[in-house]
């Protein structure tokens, strides 16, 4: 029997590329174990980003790579996953019960922001996460109507609030606590107490990811949440028409500038697609996102159509990945869902909860 040897089999697993991680799963400390014996093969792997809906089709992959080095008669792939807490802007601590915050941005309004934060949530939830969303436009809260959530939320100790719980995620919206008809007349500096409040008096209970749907713009909000509230990573959504584009490059230069990190771009209504012959066109341009993405050096996630199941999902309180979970837009959400999970999982993880806390008596 031809003896196999580690090198041969770690040889293998180097040559084959993640697509989300985009490097060899050896480069990125994937592989956790390799045990050979009897023409058996076992390798133990742990990704750093949910993957429910890839981790069969990578085993698969990697059992064909490693059953063609000669003398291996069979080979066992373990994947799993483990999402850990990742490093925010200097000065400020993770807030607790929660891993890992992912602001959604957009320059204007109109891009479908908010539609793609929801579907977003729920695609990483989907991938084996365990997610939350929080509302942070006030004036204009949205995610109660596409998470088919009414409810007013519970307060046990009468000082902090319970989460409503839809569709498998952990949500807060300023909308849960007012009339939908309600207009908020509120000046700036109430507007970020409130958003303030809404993250910090919310009972999140053990969330890999926070998904912050973010009002458009860069004002006094977005201010507030990238000075103040430890985010993890952004995202900026736009379409390809060049009046979103430019708004969406301010919104990337913001993050920038208070040093939370772009995860990378989504393009919306990327392309339309007709809901009666199913023809496929370009209506708002092409190539936008990416172009912007690469010019800033940033990543280009993945791009989705204009499709009516989109509102029309949203609008019902089902948003797409929940509606038709097995269906091409749902599939193109959660490969965008792994692809930000990936791009996180690269970044400085957060240690200080391991450092001891130092306390100064007299005796």
């Amino acid at each position: 029997m031809v003896e196999v040897t580690k090198v041969e089999v770690e040889t293998a697993l180097k040559a084959y590329i993640d697509p989300y991680l985009k490097q060899d799963l050896l480069s990125a400390n994937a592989v956790k174990k390799i045990e050979i014996g009897n023409g058996k093969v076992v390798v133990e792997m742990v990704l750093g980003y949910p993957a429910k809906g890839y981790q069969d089709e990578l085993a698969g992959i990697l059992k064909r790579r490693i059953e063609a080095i000669e003398g291996v008669q069979e080979a066992e792939i373990r994947v799993s996953s483990t999402v850990v807490t990742h490093a925010v802007q200097r000065g400020i601590k993770p807030l607790p019960g929660v891993k890992n915050i992912i602001a959604v941005a957009s320059g204007k309004g109109g891009v479908g922001k908010s539609t793609t934060a929801v579907n977003l949530a729920l695609a990483l939830a989907a991938e084996g996460a365990s997610v939350g969303i929080l509302d942070a436009d006030i004036y204009g809260p949205s995610q109660p109507l596409m998470l088919g959530a009414q409810t007013r939320p519970e307060s046990r100790d009468g000082k902090s609030m319970e989460p409503v719980v839809s569709h498998g995620i952990q949500s807060m919206s300023i909308g849960y606590l007012i009339d939908e008809e309600t207009p908020m007349i509120w000046r700036g500096p109430m507007v970020t107490q409130a958003l303030e409040q809404l993250l910090r008096d919310t009972n999140w209970r053990d969330l890999d990811y926070l998904v912050i749907d973010l009002p458009p713009g860069t004002g006094d909000a977005q201010l507030t949440l990238t000075q103040k509230i430890p985010v993890s990573g952004a995202v900026i959504v736009t379409t390809p028409q060049d009046i979103a584009l430019l708004d969406a490059r301010k919104g990337l230069k913001m993050f920038e500038k208070v040093d939370v990190p772009v995860l990378g771009v989504i393009e919306n209504m990327s392309t339309h697609i007709c809901s009666t012959c199913g023809h496929e066109e370009h209506i708002f341009g092409s190539g936008g996102g990416s172009r912007m993405a690469e010019q800033y050096g940033v990543d280009f996630l993945g791009s989705l159509p204009l499709d009516i199941r989109i509102r029309e999902d949203a609008d019902g309180g089902h948003p797409t990945v929940m509606a038709d979970p097995e269906g091409r837009i749902a599939g193109i959400y959660r490969d965008i869902a792994r692809r930000v999970a990936a791009k996180l999982s690269q970044r400085a993880r957060d240690y200080s909860a391991k450092f001891p806390n130092i306390v100064i008596q007299n005796t």
